[in-house]
């Protein structure tokens, strides 16, 4: 599947210099993932052709998300081809208000406690995409029945499409293994796979497979046939017997891979602290997954910057990157750049946290959590949320409260089934959903569901989020266990101060041509974000150099007082006094009279050029200019 927004579609033109659509950005890659994952179960098994849906935006509402039009869409054209397909697929965007009723389709910029995509044909669901504002369990099935409800015109109105216009279905056989070639396989391979799926560790256990892969073919061979033929038939004949015992295992044995109940939860370690020079870090295991985070905090110009439809320009404070690298899972090459699935892995992490971090106002540091996963087998996304919270704390970030994440699967064999928690990846490679729940100990932040098979009924998806709870509740205490202070902000990171001045003195801080801001960084070594409102962000390596910066935004932007005493620098000397400048642009005028007791002869028998002397503000006359005083000012201390 690929998704594209040309921006044409909301009467804009390109930014850069070529002023044409470029690689697609992580919004569009994580739509292509939401459409791509309710169509993919409804292909009939054993469907290899190969098959492109290409998604474009050619028009646009404004305020209004087209993903879930995206979806609907590619399933009237598929309903409508030759392609085999078991629609028809209905999506809906879901959010709640503040009484707790539904609102479908709400607007872009209209925060609700729910952002829920739904997938569904008309008797299951297909997929779920969900942020919530610890939203209970109960409430997220109800929300998810009544988009089910509120889907039902719109499958009728793709059924009559794909009546009026549809073509005829091509004839499809799925290829399947060759039987004889199963006989002879299965009574010799039957006993190695079952002993090596007995293999708790998951390395040791592949090296067995591969070995027993290795004799079966051995003792199956016979010279007299084609080699290269009959071993791929042999391998499709083991994946098939893998995929049988180990379903059979957890269906009708009530046991797992490694031996654990359903709802049992791998063993789990909690570090924090993991890294010296990092702002925030932590390490997660949760037996053979393994996630190290690592959070830095920078200015409020460090935040993330791009566009979509909807926003021209929009400004991220708070940025999740998930890296998979291939040593994780014991591959051995060279790593490319971001996929599609470190973007979705990361988007639905970042999902998970964003509703514990503090606002802009409460904390102003722009926040970088990295998660590296450095072993996975099953739910890496989901240690990279633990390991993120702990990270985020280590750093000092006043997150509302810890958020946890699980991830649940299911085997599913006619009306029999069982939901399991915290899978492995061979689990989730041969089983049939991939159900991951993210929250505190008091409901959900976000939620994400994939399933390979024609669709979930309400009864599992209640019975998935009952045990992930317990789950997630069992993950909190053990990460409490290694939370055991509050952290203040790290001395390595900068210091962040604010300071409001006037909006119409804006201009005056920013100087021509941005000089005075220019300056203050030259001088002070800090950095500067100047708000339309007023509002100054002070990002400072020291106290000191934040306490120099404020000093000199306050003189660019504070109107002269009288009676107040400044420290000025003498800008020309005159017959009849000196100008004396007390504040960047602004002088005044002490008279030869105000330098200092008694009668003074000459002016630079007292004061020169370039000299610093304490003056203070005598009067301002109508026109504006300010008359100074020396002598007033000797026995004063200047303001600060």
């Amino acid at each position: 599947v690929d998704y594209t927004e040309k921006l044409y579609a909301a009467g804009r033109i390109p930014g850069g210099y070529k002023k044409r659509e470029g690689r697609p950005a992580d919004h569009e890659t994580l739509t292509a993932r939401v459409i791509d994952r309710p169509l993919r179960p409804c292909f009939p098994e054993g469907f290899l052709h190969e098959t492109v849906i290409q998604c474009t935006v050619v028009s646009y509402e404004l305020g209004f998300s087209p993903a879930q039009l995206a979806i609907m869409g590619a399933s009237v054209a598929l309903m409508s081809s030759d392609i085999p397909f078991e629609g028809p697929v209905c999506a809906l965007k879901i959010g709640m208000n503040d009484q707790g009723d539904f609102l479908i389709d709400p607007p872009e910029d209209q925060t609700t406690d729910l952002d829920l995509m739904i997938a569904a044909k008309p008797d299951a669901v297909l997929m779920v995409e969900a942020g919530a504002n610890f939203l209970s369990e109960d409430k997220m099935l109800e929300a998810i029945a009544y988009a089910q409800e509120q889907m039902k015109p719109i499958f009728e109105v793709q059924m009559q499409i794909a009546e009026e216009i549809g073509k005829e279905k091509m004839s499809f056989t799925a290829s399947s293994f060759d039987e004889q070639v199963m006989a002879r396989v299965k009574d010799i391979a039957l006993p190695k796979i079952q002993a090596a799926f007995q293999v708790k560790q998951k390395m040791e256990r592949y090296k067995q497979l591969a070995a027993a892969q290795e004799e079966i073919i051995g003792a199956v061979l016979t010279e007299e046939e084609d080699a290269d033929t009959l071993t791929g038939k042999i391998k499709e004949c083991l994946e098939e017997i893998k995929y049988d015992v180990m379903r059979r295992q957890i269906l009708h044995e009530k046991s797992r891979i490694d031996g654990r109940k359903t709802d049992e939860i791998r063993p789990i370690a909690c570090e924090i602290g993991t890294l010296a020079r990092t702002h925030g870090s932590s390490l997660f295991t949760r037996g053979e997954t393994q996630a190290l985070a690592s959070v830095t905090l920078g200015a409020p110009a460090d935040r993330l910057r791009f566009e979509t439809l909807y926003n021209k320009d929009y400004h991220e404070p708070f940025m999740l990157h998930y890296n998979f690298p291939p040593f994780s899972v014991g591959e051995a090459r060279m790593p490319r750049s971001t996929g599609r699935r470190e973007i979705g892995h990361g988007t639905l992490a970042k999902k998970a946290l964003e509703r514990v971090m503090p606002s802009v106002d409460e904390f102003g540091y722009t926040v970088r959590l990295v998660s590296e996963i450095l072993e996975s087998n099953g739910s890496s996304s989901m240690a990279t949320v633990c390991s993120g919270t702990m990270a985020l704390l280590h750093a000092g970030v006043p997150i509302s409260e810890p958020i946890a994440g699980i991830a649940m699967g299911l085997v599913k064999e006619g009306e029999t089934y069982t939901v399991l928690s915290d899978i492995l990846g061979d689990e989730d490679h041969l089983g049939d959903m991939d159900f991951k729940v993210c929250g505190g100990k008091d409901g959900i932040t976000a939620l994400q569901m994939d399933i390979k098979i024609g669709g979930l009924s309400h009864e599992i998806l209640k019975e998935a989020l009952t045990q992930a709870k317990k789950g997630r509740l069992h993950i909190l205490d053990k990460m409490a266990e290694a939370i055991t202070e509050k952290n203040d902000v790290s001395d390595l990171a900068p210091q962040i101060f604010k300071v409001v001045i006037k909006k119409e003195k804006v201009r005056d801080l920013i100087g021509p041509g941005g000089k005075n801001v220019k300056n203050i960084i030259a001088e002070t070594d800090c950095l500067l974000d100047i708000e339309d409102s007023g509002v100054v962000s002070i990002t400072a390596p020291n106290t000191t150099a934040a306490e120099a910066a404020k000093t000199m935004i306050r003189l660019l932007t504070t109107d002269p007082e009288i009676g107040t005493v400044y420290l000025g620098r003498v800008t020309k000397v005159v017959d009849f006094g000196c100008f004396v400048e007390i504040m960047p642009g602004t002088e005044g005028l002490v008279h030869i009279s105000q330098l200092e007791e008694g009668r003074v002869a000459k002016v630079t028998d007292v004061v020169n050029e370039n000299d610093e002397i304490m003056v203070k503000l005598i009067d301002i006359d109508r026109q504006g200019r300010l008359k100074l005083s020396r002598k007033d000012a000797l026995n004063e201390k200047p303001s600060k």
